[in-house]
């Protein structure tokens, strides 16, 4: 079984030449292991959550730009009320209140990240339509008699990609970094084999009161690494995305 709640325990080792390199935990399992599964579970978490946020914050900025009017300044008031609020104290209301004493599931928790994903990327993508409209060749296609959707298709999209993506990477860091901090704090599924479950149990059990710090170190240089590479792939979206940026550089 792959859950840490099993009451059995045996003595924590680190022998980095022997048959666990990077050491077992508190009831004798392999961390490289738990790492080999526990760090595609929770990029899953993020990637899943990162897109339904985009999708969601793609079709409401859209809509926003172009119906303009009443619906645009719903949007954008619903857009400036939800960016300014902290997303993670948003998330321990609901995993307390959804699910008291036992914590979101990982489907759960990539969903209700999901719904406080998307406020950023509206408003980068509402602001990227509004001046692309401007631009001579939607006009262009706009008087050859092309419709709304052909446009958006045609059109903006592929002039957009560089934005959606550098969004995408940046959700799915932040989708990372509230799942690794709501299972941290113990209301996601403890018994899931995921980075935050794994820091859950190292702080649950006292790892470095009793000197296991292999325990820790591991989890922590893989989450690094994590949010390095992430990071670097945003940067270099953002060169894309940015042509004053790839001027600079």
């Amino acid at each position: 079984s792959t859950a840490l709640s099993v009451p059995a325990r045996i003595k924590p080792t680190w022998n980095p030449w022997g048959e666990f390199p990077l050491g077992t935990d508190e009831q004798g399992r392999d961390i490289l292991a738990h790492l080999t599964v526990g760090t595609p579970l929770t990029l899953r978490i993020g990637l899943l959550a990162a897109a339904i946020g985009i999708g969601v914050g793609m079709i409401l900025a859209f809509i926003s730009a172009y119906a303009g009017g009443w619906i645009d300044a719903i949007i954008r008031v619903l857009v400036d009320s939800l960016i300014p609020i902290p997303g993670l104290v948003i998330l321990i209301i609901i995993a307390t209140a959804l699910t008291p004493g036992k914590g979101l599931n990982v489907d759960q928790l990539a969903l209700a990240i999901a719904v406080l994903a998307w406020p950023g990327p509206a408003r980068v993508i509402r602001s990227q339509v509004l001046v692309m409209r401007e631009r001579g060749y939607v006009q262009m296609a706009r008087m050859s008699g092309t419709g709304s959707l052909g446009i958006i298709f045609k059109e903006m999209m592929p002039n957009l990609a560089p934005y959606i993506l550098a969004s995408y990477v940046a959700a799915v860091t932040g989708a990372i970094l509230a799942t690794i901090g709501i299972e941290t704090l113990g209301l996601g599924d403890i018994d899931a084999p995921t980075l935050g479950a794994m820091l859950y149990w190292i702080i649950e059990l006292g790892a470095l009161l009793k000197g296991q710090w292999w325990w820790l170190l591991s989890p922590i240089v893989v989450i690094v690494l994590l949010f390095v590479g992430l990071f670097m792939i945003s940067a270099g979206l953002d060169e894309v995305a940015n042509p004053r940026l790839r001027r600079r550089v």
